[in-house]
């Protein structure tokens, strides 16, 4: 191919390097490929290291992007895979970032699902049966989902669900305090014993 005459690194946000051969520009790489192949200027390239440059750069480009991804919240694997799919990472580079993501310990859909149950429950409890059906739209399997949801409480969840949108009601008739709490305890998935009995027993310490 040629010989390395320049390594350029690039400006602002992008720090990617630009590598010039023969004097001119030829493709550019991450920082961590460049380090990690030791490139430096005067040394020859053949298209073959070309193209295995190529390849390590398309997957450190994939893992940056995961941990990205990972960074604003955990994720599980169907969701990062969708997500580096949509930003046009082939199937075998993603295939790769995922292996290397499992072996750190960054992907795990058990401990993902675990996150997602226990952040529902602290902040907006909801069913089982919706949690269930928010953990498969993540593309988590049917036997973790049914460990996960296993751990939920209706009964408590709904109850906690309720207090405080029990506070802000300021109905004084029951059917209408009934009526409003009901819909909200329904839209997310309470059943409907669940929900007459969170309503009755929400009724009674409020008008006690």
């Amino acid at each position: 191919m040629g010989k390395i005459t320049a390594l350029k690194e690039g400006k602002g946000r992008n720090k990617r390097i630009s590598v010039f051969v023969d004097g001119r520009f030829a493709f550019s790489l991450e920082g961590d490929v460049v380090v990690a192949g030791a490139l430096r200027v005067g040394q020859e390239l053949t298209a073959s290291e070309a193209e295995k440059l190529a390849a390590k750069d398309q997957h450190q480009r994939g893992m940056n992007a995961a941990v990205r991804l990972l960074g604003y919240r955990p994720r599980s694997e169907a969701e990062l895979r969708e997500r580096l799919l949509r930003r046009g990472f082939e199937k075998a580079t993603i295939d790769s970032v995922m292996g290397k993501l499992k072996e750190q310990n960054l992907v795990d859909d058990t401990a993902f699902a675990e996150f997602w149950k226990e952040n529902r429950q602290s902040f907006r409890p909801r069913s089982r049966r919706m949690t269930r059906l928010e953990l498969r739209r993540k593309g988590v399997d049917s036997g973790v989902i049914d460990r996960i949801v296993a751990e939920i409480d209706d009964g408590d969840s709904a109850y906690r669900a309720a207090q405080p949108k029990a506070r802000q009601m300021k109905a004084a008739d029951y059917d209408v305090f009934r009526r409003r709490l009901g819909e909200y305890l329904r839209r997310r998935g309470f059943d409907y014993e669940v929900i007459k009995r969170t309503v009755e027993k929400m009724w009674q310490e409020r008008d006690s």
